[in-house]
């Protein structure tokens, strides 16, 4: 259908005027392709409404798969760092209020579905989201060397499999100078919805990828390996020696059993954390944090 619309046109009357705007509505609605949607079951919502993670995930293709981004900061965030975005869901008032600025970034491809609070509260943990939500396209996995090749300092996730803390590790990975992270197949996935929206948008901003290998293995990369965990050689994270390291991978394991032994045995250097009140743990997240600051160049 094709509309004529003048944007000089004189108002007569009030017909004139209903015309005017109506015209106006639905050529904005064409350049943006917003979707007005009446149901949850409405075709194009079902990544945000029916998919699991691990469909949205697609583990055969990921170059095929799709992740969710929450808020509008962590959207900013993503389209910054160049992913692609795939559809926008999101209430009607924040199309001219908080994801102003993110639809007017969106090319004329990419739908925009827009419905009611009442309607969009129904979605799982919808109201944590404050009101936007973006589909977007997962990337081809850098390959280990590739994340590598200019790092001097970064964390090995092994294991980790609670949303929160692979959200909070991230977080402070970027803000606390870490160049890479690298995660073992049995952690979780860093683009899961929770994780990247603990993150704040950090998974985006810094460099990752999947270790398939030994984590022994970074040593061919120029690097020494030091495994947070308690034992009887372990040394403290204020040693003059690991600062020393031109190179440094610092390795993570899961709260309750930590680190498997043959990690820990098979690391360059056992750290520890100085602790007081007989307090013998942190969580992983907090100690990742803590060893983050202390080894940072």
């Amino acid at each position: 259908m094709r509309i004529a619309f003048n944007a000089h046109a004189k108002v007569r009357n009030i017909f004139d005027l209903q015309r005017y705007i109506r015209n106006y509505f639905v050529i904005l609605h064409t350049i943006m392709a917003i979707i007005e949607i009446s149901s949850l079951h409405d075709a194009g919502l079902e990544v945000y409404s029916s998919l699991t993670e691990a469909q949205l995930r697609m583990a055969l293709e990921p170059e095929k798969g799709l992740f969710i981004a929450e808020s509008p900061k962590v959207i900013r965030v993503a389209l910054e760092a160049g992913w692609e975005p795939v559809s926008l869901l999101c209430e009607r008032k924040h199309i001219d209020g908080d994801a102003k600025d993110i639809v007017e970034r969106l090319s004329s491809r990419v739908p925009i579905y827009i419905g009611s609070r009442e309607l969009l509260a129904a979605l799982t943990g919808y109201t944590l989201t404050r009101g936007v939500l973006c589909a977007m396209r997962r990337k081809v996995m850098p390959a280990v060397g590739e994340v590598l090749k200019d790092a001097r300092r970064v964390v090995v996730i092994e294991a980790v499999t609670d949303t929160t803390n692979i959200g909070a590790i991230f977080r402070s990975a970027a803000a606390l100078g870490i160049d890479a992270v690298l995660l073992t197949r049995d952690s979780c996935d860093p683009l899961n919805r929770r994780a990247v929206r603990v993150s704040m948008g950090s998974v985006f901003l810094v460099p990752w990828t999947w270790l398939d290998k030994p984590i022994a293995s970074l040593h061919d990369y120029g690097f020494r390996t030091a495994a947070m965990a308690l034992s009887d050689d372990s040394i403290s994270l204020d040693d003059p020696c690991l600062q020393q390291e031109e190179r440094l991978a610092i390795i993570m394991g899961t709260e309750g059993d930590g680190l498997p032994q043959k990690t820990i045995s098979e690391a360059d250097y056992v750290v520890r954390i100085p602790m007081a009140h007989g307090v013998d743990s942190l969580n992983v997240a907090a100690a990742a944090a803590v060893a983050f600051w202390q080894l940072r160049r």
